[in-house]
């Protein structure tokens, strides 16, 4: 009986759970084909009439295009140039033997614990002795800074799981370095490099504060912050169609690689 009442309370909390996690969704989507006058009237109800209205006007009041391109490209040079540098840092800790390796190690891992809102005075700093404020540059340097400690970390414990033999085997073939690393490494990497490169793609299409910081023009603005600065100048439903367009993409390449999230997550968490 008690093992009973205590699932039925598990399955309640676990529906409560997801009720709070979708509605925030449901509410923003809903929100989104609907008038203002709707929305004022029926702020949680489906909508009765839909319009893309507020779609259309997301793209015409500001340069809406030009945000979203901004991201894309922030996002994609930060994440593939912290997987390309993470590739060979990883196997270096994990397959290569040199001289302050283990110290080495032990100093980037305690960089995944350090909130990048403390180091934000120093970066503008150092941004603005360079001359880089205001360019996508300063912002994707900082972002490859920030996302490399925990990428570098995951993929040196997923190529720590390939067996020492499977290389030993290749290099009595012939094979060098580098060709293991091209040839065996890279693609056995690849489900933890998609968890890894997923983890650091939605963090950059989102991040608000380092972008608000230092890309300061509005042509340079990412699109969260070009939606943050929506608030005051157009209605809500407009600001939730802004939010669903931004959503959308990384949703959808979530659920397209979902199987090599679950994957690159569970051979990641090998022991030392």
């Amino acid at each position: 009986m008690k093992r009973k009442r205590g699932g039925i309370v598990s399955q309640l909390l676990m529906i409560l759970l997801v009720v709070v996690i979708i509605f925030p969704l449901y509410f923003m989507t809903a929100n989104s084909f609907k008038t203002h006058e709707e929305y004022v009237n029926n702020m949680a109800g489906l909508p009765q009439t839909f319009t893309v209205q507020n779609f259309v006007e997301a793209f015409r009041g500001k340069p809406f295009g030009q945000w979203f391109m901004n991201s894309l490209i922030l996002t994609v040079a930060a994440v593939f140039i912290t997987g390309i540098i993470a590739l060979l840092a990883g196997y270096a800790f994990a397959k290569m033997r040199f001289k302050g390796k283990k110290v080495l190690f032990n100093m980037i891992v305690p960089l995944m614990s350090v909130p990048p809102v403390v180091m934000i005075i120093p970066q503008f700093r150092i941004i603005k002795i360079l001359g880089l404020v205001n360019t996508r540059v300063s912002v994707i340097l900082i972002y490859i800074g920030i996302m490399l400690p925990m990428t570098i970390y995951l993929m040196r414990n997923f190529m720590k799981t390939v067996p020492d033999s499977l290389l030993e085997a290749a290099e009595i073939d012939g094979c060098s370095k580098r060709k293991a690393l091209t040839k065996i490494m890279i693609p056995l990497s690849v489900p933890a490099l998609i968890t890894s490169s997923l983890v650091n793609l939605v963090w950059v299409w989102n991040e608000l504060l380092i972008s608000l910081v230092f890309l300061q023009k509005e042509e340079l603005r990412t699109l969260m912050v070009g939606i943050t600065l929506f608030k005051g100048r157009f209605t809500l439903p407009v600001i939730m169609a802004g939010l669903v367009i931004a959503t959308v993409p990384i949703v959808l390449i979530y659920i397209f690689a979902q199987k090599y999230l679950v994957e690159g997550m569970l051979a990641g968490s090998v022991k030392e």
